[in-house]
């Protein structure tokens, strides 16, 4: 992909509105023509990972901020955390890119913001795969923990975060990673949808990176069906997040002229809070409740909401996929049909349904299955697709 000219002097405009939070001491930026590309670090100091406050782990830790592109092509900068772990390897050491699920729209809810606390509520999952001696880098995705809004449920903004979070990974020094180094795609639910979207877009965005598998999860693949869904539901509080999320991405979309005002009183305490907060106050209402008109049936909402449907190509890389029959809030037929539109073309798809439990519990039982078929792949032992 082309970056336009202007991508060095956005770099460096956000190399000056990062520094304030980093000591002089402890900084990286990057020189001479700083952060041309995606991927490349604007700025890096030293951090910590704990998965619980206080727990200790045999890890070193930098938040990065790093080059990366919109969902219009735009050069942008993006935040996240590499964790490498300390065991002594020598050699490439893998690398997991990992996107985590939703958390909220605030800068506080940032997983950056939280890893080093103990409070990042996937730090466990996390953990698992920092203790098979892999190194994690996890992104804040757009806006999260940046200037600006965050771009939620925007499929090719959360998959070029991703890769160039990879990337960013590989040329931090203190990282001791290579070009060499072997990459994994990993996310579930919101991270679902990032990692697929990765996968779709690795072989096009990022096709120097060493991807072995992407390990994906609960994925949101069509918007228009999942908000179908929602509408109403225990779930709806999700919507107005990607309406709001979309609206950040796509200003022209002009969201607060739909809304009445208890939507436009909902929005604004959605974008300033974590999910909790968010989804209580969002649960059981209707589209209509909040809204003058219904955006999702304009031409111009289903056009931006259909760019981040996945299913368009199919990924460079093996795939284990998987989803929660009883899911209550992303159907299990929409996983299905982006299963069925990647096998259709030629993607290898390994599809495992989860037969008892729903949404949340899914990234949690099944991570030990995720670690595992992620370590045969950085083996370099067959896969099993199953389309």
């Amino acid at each position: 992909m082309r970056i336009r000219s202007t991508g060095t002097a956005l770099a460096a405009v956000a190399a000056l509105a990062v520094s304030a939070w980093i000591p002089a001491s402890a900084a990286r930026a990057a020189d001479g023509e700083a952060a041309a590309r995606p991927g490349d670090v604007v700025a890096s100091a030293p951090s910590a990972f704990h998965p619980l406050p206080g727990q200790p782990t045999n890890t070193k830790a930098w938040k990065v901020h790093y080059r990366s592109t919109t969902a219009d092509g735009a050069p942008n900068v993006v935040s996240g955390t590499v964790i490498v772990p300390q065991d002594g390897r020598t050699g490439p050491r893998p690398l997991i890119t990992y996107a985590v699920g939703t958390v909220g729209m605030g800068d506080s809810c940032a997983p950056s913001n939280n890893l080093p606390y103990g409070t990042a509520m996937e730090a466990n999952l996390i953990q698992q795969y920092t203790l098979r001696g892999w190194a994690v880098v996890v992104t804040d995705y757009e806006g999260l923990g940046t200037p600006g809004l965050h771009t939620y449920t925007v499929g090719p903004s959360a998959g070029h975060a991703m890769l160039d979070a990879a990337r960013a990974a590989i040329r931090l020094p203190e990282a001791g990673l290579g070009a060499d180094t072997p990459v994994g795609i990993m996310g579930y639910s919101q991270g679902g949808q990032a990692s697929s979207w990765a996968a779709e877009l690795q072989g096009s965005y990022a096709p120097e990176l060493k991807v072995k598998g992407t390990a994906t999860g609960g994925v949101p693949a069509d918007l228009l069906k999942v908000a179908a869904f929602n509408n109403g539901s225990y779930g709806s509080g999700l919507i107005f997040m990607a309406a709001a999320g979309q609206d950040a991405a796509y200003p022209e979309l002009r969201l607060d002229s739909y809304l009445n005002p208890a939507g436009k009183a909902l929005v604004a305490g959605m974008k300033e809070n974590c999910v909790a907060i968010d989804a209580i106050a969002g649960s059981f209402k209707r589209i209509s409740d909040l809204t003058t008109r219904d955006p999702l049936t304009q031409p111009d909402w289903q056009d931006r909401l259909n760019r981040s449907r996945l299913g368009g190509t199919a990924p460079a890389a093996p795939v284990y996929q998987y989803h929660a029959l009883g899911d209550e809030l992303i159907p299990y037929a929409v996983g299905r049909q982006l299963r069925s539109e990647w096998c259709a073309k030629g993607a290898d798809v390994q599809w495992d349904t989860i037969w008892v439990g729903e949404h949340v519990s899914g990234v949690i039982t099944h991570s030990v299955e995720v670690g595992d078929w992620m370590a045969d792949r950085f083996a370099g032992r067959p896969s099993h697709p199953n389309c």
